[in-house]
Order: structure tokens, then sequence, then C-alpha cells
């Protein structure tokens, strides 16, 4: 059986402006991994996130659930998917979280680095590019991804 994803990148458009405190720094969805979705490879979604991950990597953001202050947008999408018995496991990352990962940290073998599985040049790099340029715009810690299985 194939394990499938969908997903939102969200931001918090306010927080740089007026602290992420204030009552109109609340997420935003920005934009629908559908849009930027290249594939499901499971080496990137185990390096990531842990799923199916027979390759031993330390994954970045493993098992996180479904953010308590998630926006309007983000929880229409995953009302979808919330309840079904196909749906397992939710987590987010923020931007800031992998702008900072050490993308040479190899798998259990040492055969697979993070960057050739999931770097700027897989199918990730444009869900990297959208949440590079929101983090330049509003602050890498108010630009994350949030992600679900099924």
């Amino acid at each position: 059986m194939s394990t499938e994803f969908a997903g939102m990148i969200e931001c918090r458009p306010g927080a740089r402006l007026w602290g992420p405190d204030d009552e109109d720094s609340g997420w935003q969805g920005a934009i629908d991994l559908f849009l930027l979705n290249n594939g499901n490879a499971y080496t990137a979604l185990a390096c990531l996130f842990g799923v199916r991950n027979s390759f031993g990597f330390r994954p970045l953001a493993e098992g996180r659930g479904f953010p308590s202050d998630a926006s309007e947008a983000l929880r229409a999408d995953y009302a979808a998917y919330d309840g079904s018995p196909d749906t397992h496991g939710t987590t987010w990352i923020t931007w800031a979280e992998l702008a900072s990962a050490d993308w040479r940290e190899t798998d259990g073998s040492g055969a697979r680095s993070r960057e050739s599985v999931a770097g700027e040049r897989s199918g990730w790099g444009p869900v990297w590019t959208v949440m590079r340029t929101l983090g330049e715009l509003h602050g890498a810690e108010h630009v994350r991804l949030v992600v679900w299985f099924f």
C-alpha cells in the first residue's frame, strides 16, 4: 500500500510587525502543497517526517501532530481527511528549522544525504523556494509546512 501526503504552507505576516502574540498575527494559509508537489519519494518522507523510514534517517519533524493554532484555510483543507481511517500522522516544520538543518547528514547506510533525497534539486525544491521567500518577507520562524499522510 502506498503512502500519499497532503498539506499546506502557512505564514504569520503580522508577527514580524506586531509580534507573534498580537491578535492580528495569526497563521494564514499561503499555498496548498498540491500545487508544488512533485511526488512522494519515500526517502524524502523518511528524512523529513519519519514516514516509512526503513532508510534510517533521523527525521527533522516526526509526529508533531496538527497545530492547535492552524489557519482557517488549513483547518478547512484538513477537514476532508480528519477522521478518515486512512489518515495516519500529521506533523509540521518551520522554515527556520529547515534552513538550519544539516543537509549533508546521511541515512543509516551513509549512502543518501538529506540534500540528495529532499534538497533544492529534488521534488521538494519548489516547496523550499516558496518557504524561503515567505521567510525573507515575514521571518523564518513565522513560516511553516504542515503535512498529513494517508
